[in-house]
């Protein structure tokens, strides 16, 4: 409402998916299309422009049905936008809401909107939303170069801190995005919005940002107990609490909540917990461990500023590899490309201790906090 003077005379590109909600509950591309903006191309990133699919799942180009915009896929046979896509846009607008984990794929989309940006010469304009587990937490490893993937596009911590438009300004200021040149950024900043925020302190409406981020609760412990889809672990896709439930048809449950509580229950309850993963429409196919029973645990959060997700998810891959080493198996490729940083895995299978493990990075962390 500020700023569109900006779109003026534009052909304009939007990046974004279902997320993208206005204060009055419309989305972005219905109302700036009502508005008459010439919206060329919408790009869509995971889960698609509507964010229905399912994780992983390659989404076609199309037509998007309720405003007859073209939609180019960047989660299909290209993560980033080519000469035929961006062919008459002038002006590049990025609006979906993130989770905070460096591992969720939009920010990745994000990183190749920049780089798009600079070389096309097309400026890109950032609509920043709040991270909605908070600015003020900044854990886990920096991913190392070695590990540079779509779930590792850049060397930031496991948990950022950092709102979308800060991290568009951190990878063109710090030249992450590798271009000889610097892209036009703009950021449209929030108003109000202060670090220590949690999404339900904001009034603003939950929108799941993803068919398995079904809730705050999820986003908050995603951040750990996504180390789990780097194994034969379930990480409860399948079930309608994905990330808070996980298990294994191996796993003894009182074995290993023991074991965890042995570790340190700061800010959570955890409890012994079954469940059978299944098929469930636009949430899951084919999820690990189909129909068969899962042994494990639920994780309840009762402090969240006090939980630290990442020693959680640390605390449980190791005690997994220390009660069960016979049946847990790692996508060791995966795992390190989550984690960012292959020594952890190393160190897990070496039993060293998972504070030890934390403190190991805690040197780089505060270098990326200055």
């Amino acid at each position: 409402s500020e700023n569109l003077a900006i779109l003026e005379g534009k052909s304009i590109g939007i990046v974004t998916n279902h997320t993208a909600i206005l204060s009055n509950r419309t989305h972005l591309v219905d109302t700036l299309h009502a508005l008459n903006v010439n919206i060329i191309a919408l790009f869509g990133p995971e889960h698609g422009i509507r964010g229905d699919a399912p994780a992983g799942k390659k989404i076609d180009d199309g037509v998007d049905e309720l405003t007859q915009i073209p939609v180019y896929s960047l989660y299909g046979e290209t993560r980033k936008p080519n000469e035929k896509m961006m062919k008459g846009i002038d002006l590049l607008i990025f609006d979906i809401q993130d989770v905070g984990a460096r591992f969720y794929t939009y920010i990745s989309t994000l990183y190749y909107i920049l780089q798009t940006g600079a070389e096309y010469n097309v400026p890109v304009i950032v609509l920043d939303r709040p991270n909605p587990i908070g600015g003020v937490k900044v854990d886990g490893p920096i991913r190392k170069e070695n590990q540079h993937s779509f779930v590792g596009i850049a060397p930031i911590p496991i948990m950022h801190g950092l709102t979308v438009g800060e991290l568009a300004k951190l990878f063109v200021e710090e030249n992450y995005i590798k271009t000889a040149s610097k892209p036009e950024l703009i950021v449209i900043k929030m108003k109000n919005w202060s670090r220590e925020f949690y999404f339900d302190e904001t009034n603003l409406p939950w929108v799941d940002p993803s068919p398995n981020i079904n809730s705050l609760e999820t986003a908050i412990v995603y951040p750990g107990t996504c180390f789990i889809e780097g194994t034969n672990l379930s990480e409860g896709r399948g079930t309608y609490e994905p990330f808070i439930v996980f298990g294994a048809p191996f796993i003894q449950a009182d074995t290993l909540i023991h074991k965890l509580i042995e570790l340190g229950t700061k800010g959570f309850e955890i409890e012994p917990f079954y469940f059978q993963p299944a098929d469930i429409p636009r949430m899951a196919a084919n999820p690990k461990h189909k129909g068969e029973i899962c042994y494990g645990a639920r994780i309840n959060v009762t402090d969240r500023n006090e939980f630290e997700p990442v020693q959680f998810g640390i605390n449980l891959i190791y005690s997994v590899h220390k009660l069960f080493p016979e049946s847990l198996q790692f996508r060791e490729s995966f795992f390190n490309r989550l984690l960012g940083d292959e020594v952890v895995l190393q160190k897990i299978k070496n039993g060293i201790h998972p504070d030890e493990i934390i403190s190991s990075w805690q040197d780089e962390l505060n270098e990326f906090k200055i």
